[in-house]
């Protein structure tokens, strides 16, 4: 395949069956189906999550993302009646706050919430993201003040394509089992096909640690550029433990279980060792991992950064052609659905 059409943006497209869109989780976890490609056989294995301890390469490292998605769909009103959505995106520091409006609203204008939470626009961002600062009973809330109240009142930010309410299961499935650090708008979906005893079992048996990405609603962004490399990927807030930074420093073959812990691995290993700050890093078959041995991710959209960051460890053809099998063994894709293994 021609270098050019690893760098086509349309190379990325795919047409995928409605059907298999998954909308809600799998029950217990671990029973979601995994397929298996394993580069130095060149063969693909159909099996389930539950057993992935058996296909795991035994000397790795296991590299886990603890972010934990917060409630930051929040539904409001304008003074004026007007009915607002709100989507946390990020904090930019204590008080400012990126956020996505659906509703007008302009410089200044309030946002009134339950609980008497408030929001007041500070900025209208070219991107269509807004900067807002909020208050309860006019007192202005740092981020970590805010989360409690969020996790009252908010609701569970799902995916655009899962295309419903959230509901009380939610809560629970769309956060891994090892979720800590608040801050997420998006869950790292790799992870939440662990359930407690798998994860403990695998951790007592291999070598692991946690990083901090906290994903953005930029994860969902199709890329809109013609050639990959003109995309401007979106930043996320990231924090190394020093247990990783050990493994990261060694010469342990390392497992990522997927894209978030992958590119925090990666901006790390590429930018001087920085163990927090913003990354930014996007792999795709010109920029290609140089620490990540293998990926444990799910199945992605077509045109998105994710699958492309797939390409980056097996080629365009490649992933084209595990997708092209996935969709023909009705694999269920996205958030809420089915995991690969590259080794």
């Amino acid at each position: 395949m021609s270098h050019e059409k690893e760098l086509l943006t349309q190379s990325y497209d795919f047409t995928l069956p409605s059907e298999l869109i998954a909308t809600h989780p799998v029950h217990p976890r671990d029973h979601a189906r995994l397929l298996i490609y394993d580069r130095a056989s060149d063969t693909i294995t159909h099996t389930y999550f539950y057993e992935l301890q058996k296909y795991l390469p035994k000397d790795c490292a296991l590299i886990f993302n603890d972010t934990k998605v917060i409630k930051a769909r929040l539904y409001g009103a304008k003074p004026s009646g007007g009915k607002i959505e709100l989507l946390i995106n990020r904090a930019l520091n204590a008080y400012d706050i990126n956020a996505y409006i659906r509703g007008r609203v302009k410089v200044n204008g309030k946002i009134l919430f339950d609980n008497n939470l408030k929001a007041i626009v500070k900025e209208l961002r070219e991107d269509g993201s807004r900067i807002v600062n909020f208050y309860q009973n006019e007192k202005a809330l740092r981020f970590e003040e805010l989360l409690p109240i969020i996790d009252t009142i908010g609701h569970i930010p799902l995916p655009p394509y899962i295309n419903r309410e959230d509901n009380e299961e939610d809560a629970n499935e769309y956060q891994s089992v090892f979720a800590k650090e608040e801050g997420a708008v998006a869950a790292p979906t790799a992870s939440l096909h662990f359930t407690d005893e798998q994860h403990a079992a695998i951790c007592e048996k291999y070598k692991h640690a946690y990083v901090t990405l906290h994903v953005g609603s930029g994860t969902f962004k199709p890329v809109e550029a013609e050639i990959i490399t003109e995309h401007p990927m979106h930043s996320e807030y990231y924090s190394i433990s020093q247990e990783a930074k050990e493994l990261l420093d060694s010469e342990t073959p390392i497992l990522c279980v997927g894209t978030t812990s992958t590119r925090t691995v990666e901006y790390y290993v590429k930018h001087g060792k920085k163990i927090s700050g913003e990354a930014n890093l996007f792999l795709h078959p010109n920029n290609r991992p140089s620490r990540v041995n293998h990926l444990l991710t799910n199945f992605h959209l077509p045109k998105s950064t994710l699958l492309m960051l797939v390409a980056s460890f097996i080629g365009l053809e490649k992933t084209q052609e595990l997708y092209a099998e996935a969709i023909k063994e009705k694999y269920r894709f996205y958030s809420y659905g089915d995991a690969m293994l590259i080794l």
